[in-house]
């Protein structure tokens, strides 16, 4: 399993540690509006995550172009699959396993999901410490065959508008307890940043 080169090499473990939190915090002012952090602040991360392994393996090894129809593959690394996910909190909970508010849909995903692929999940916690983790495939394989679909998944709850189907927090925790899993600890500090979120299409704009 190459992904777990990520988390063997100290150098890279190192870099993470060290560039993760502020590339977040720039994510996040790049997606704010009013004080507010917008939705598309998670897609900016998936996209730092993958820059990260194309730094680590090499754009030639790293493919990104992958269609929307599979639901837990967001990038391949040496042709294996790899879900990115993240979330923002002190606890495990949260991670989207796909994103519908059509009950009907939220449903008929559930009773046909396993997992596919290995999972690369960044838990944000800013002012204290979080988690960069990998689970294998065949840990959440086995985690989902030991508790049961219907403890490993979290369906939206009728009338809400939660906006997707989740993996359960207990689930989660057992993901993370897995001797198999592999995880980076993240001291979560925000540093101050000039941004200013006009002036590269300003510079585009000048450019001649």
């Amino acid at each position: 399993m190459k992904i777990a080169e990520l988390f063997t090499d100290t150098k890279i473990v190192v870099r993470i540690q060290e560039r993760l939190p502020s590339l977040f915090h720039l994510a996040e002012l790049e997606s704010s509006r009013g004080g507010n952090v917008g939705m598309e602040v998670g897609s900016i991360r998936e996209k730092i995550v993958i820059a990260l392994l194309i730094y680590k393996f090499g754009e030639h090894n790293v493919e990104t172009d992958i269609p929307t129809t599979q639901p837990d593959v967001d990038v391949k690394v040496f042709n294996e699959p790899i879900s990115v996910k993240t979330i923002t909190g002190k606890s495990l909970n949260g991670v989207k396993l796909i994103w519908t508010v059509d009950e009907k849909k939220a449903s008929e995903f559930s009773q046909s999901y396993a997992p596919s692929s290995d999972m690369l999940l960044v838990q944000v916690n800013w002012n204290n410490s979080g988690w960069f983790y990998l689970f294998p495939k065949s840990v959440q394989v086995e985690i989902f065959n030991q508790v049961g679909s219907q403890t490993y998944i979290k369906l939206p709850k009728p009338g809400t508008n939660p906006r997707g189907v989740e993996i359960a927090g207990e689930a989660l925790r057992l993901l993370a307890n897995h001797p198999k899993s592999l995880k980076i600890p993240i001291n979560w500090l925000r540093e101050t940043i000039d941004y200013n979120p006009y002036e590269r299409w300003l510079e585009l704009w000048q450019k001649d």
